[in-house]
Order: structure tokens, then C-alpha cells, then sequence
């Protein structure tokens, strides 16, 4: 057994109950078509800090899951429970909420601001949570320090690359401090150097922040970065493994 199982059967003995996704299905109805099962009754359980790619070909279910894992979708059956609170009984307001103090989200798109410096996007969710300024502003210097754009702060994306939008993004996930982060296919729109320094910042992250990391992927050198690998194949979880 390695340090990382043990140290996991620490987490699950005092927070064994940190995600758990239970008989999580979703049906497609597009207009005039036949229905399209997007998931088929999923069951998974991810512990505390884990560092986790979901992987599996276009159309597996894997961006449907992480929708619905953070509120972004409802599925047609099933629970998603994120630290003892039942998400898919949330209303809308409720899950907004969830969402702004407790799931950080990263993009293929970057979907940053574009009107906003950098500094002002790492910034803005804890804006919205109501911290004050001097309170960003430390947060933001400390997690720019640790994805090396600190030097970036004053500008603004456009006048970034992709890998720095990227970063940013991360960042700004990251600052807020939630429970939870939800990746998308993060390096989809990076070259192969950048998307494996990301890769290996974010695993830092994930060790120095201790916050659960669950990320999709179908790039090889991507999902080799991670510490488990779930595989989903039309729908349904076809492995599930520690891989380091």
C-alpha cells in the first residue's frame, strides 16, 4: 500500500462521507429525437483531498458529471450529497450559494472577465462573499505567488497568454477557498508543456490547500497526473483506480 492510500484511509476514517454520488442518472431528450442516456445509475465516493481525473471517450458522461456534481445540472435520478449537504435538493438560490462559498470551477474557456485585470478576477468571488479588500488582496498575492503570475496581476486577459488565462482561472478557483474544485478539460486549449505544468500546479494546490480536486481529461499526460482515475464509458463507470 503506498503513503497516498494510507494517508486517503486516514480521510475516509474522519471525513468518509465527503462526496458521495449515488444512483446518478441523466436522460437527453433532444426535440425530435430518441431518448440519449447521458448517465446510467452512478456510484462513486470521493474523499476528502483527493486529486481525481475522470476520464473516458466524447460522450461518456464525464462534463454531464461534473455539471451536476456542482449544481450546474440536475440528473433525472439519483443523489449528490457534498459534505453531508444533499445538492440535489437545493433550490436555485441555495445552490447559487453553494456553488459562490463552496465549489471553485475551471474552465477549457478560461471564462475569465475580460474587462477585469487579473488581479481583480483571482479576486472577484471573494468580493462576492463579502471579504474585505485588504483580505483579497492577501489571498490573491499568495495564490499568484504559487502559480508563478504574480508579475501578471495588473494585466488584463486579453494581454495574456493561454496558459496564464489559464492559471488565472485557477486562481481564482482556488482563492475562495472551497471545499471543492470542478475541472473541465482545463488543458484542452494548451500546448503539452503548458497543460503539464498546470497539471503539476494544481497537484500542489491540491496538497498545500488540502481541497478536493476532481478534473476531466482525455489526454494521456493529463490523466497521468492524477493520484485516481474513474473511467466512464457510455454513461457508466467502466474503472475506477488509485494510479499513484
Amino acid at each position: 500500500m503506498s503513503s497516498y492510500e494510507k494517508k486517503l484511509q486516514i480521510y475516509e476514517n474522519m471525513n468518509s462521507q465527503f462526496l458521495l454520488i449515488r444512483k446518478v442518472g441523466k436522460v437527453f431528450m433532444p426535440a425530435g429525437e430518441l431518448l440519449v442516456v447521458g448517465l446510467a445509475d452512478i456510484n462513486l465516493e470521493i474523499n476528502r483531498r483527493e486529486f481525481v481525473v475522470i476520464s473516458g471517450p466524447s460522450g461518456s458522461g464525464k462534463t454531464t458529471l461534473l455539471n451536476i456534481i456542482g449544481g450546474l445540472d440536475s440528473p433525472s435520478s439519483g443523489r449528490v450529497i457534498l459534505d453531508g449537504v444533499t445538492v440535489t435538493d437545493l433550490n436555485e438560490k441555495e445552490l447559487s450559494r453553494l456553488r459562490r462559498d463552496h465549489i471553485g470551477f475551471v474552465f477549457q474557456a478560461y471564462n475569465l472577465i475580460p474587462v477585469l485585470t487579473a488581479r481583480e478576477n483571482i479576486s472577484y468571488i471573494m468580493r462576492l462573499q463579502g471579504k474585505d479588500k485588504e483580505q483579497c488582496q492577501e489571498r490573491t498575492r499568495e495564490i499568484a505567488a504559487k502559480l508563478d503570475i504574480a508579475s501578471l496581476l495588473d494585466k488584463m486577459p486579453g494581454r495574456l497568454s493561454g496558459g496564464q488565462q489559464q492559471r488565472v482561472a485557477v486562481a481564482r478557483a482556488v482563492a475562495s477557498r472551497p471545499k471543492l474544485i470542478l475541472a473541465d478539460e482545463p488543458t484542452a486549449n494548451l500546448d503539452s508543456k503548458n497543460a503539464s505544468r498546470l497539471m503539476d500546479m494544481m497537484r500542489q494546490l491540491n496538497e498545500s490547500e488540502g481541497i478536493t480536486i476532481i478534473f476531466s481529461s482525455h489526454d494521456p499526460l493529463v490523466i497521468g497526473k492524477a493520484r485516481r482515475s474513474i473511467v466512464l464509458r457510455d454513461g457508466e463507470v467502466a474503472a475506477d483506480e488509485m494510479v499513484a
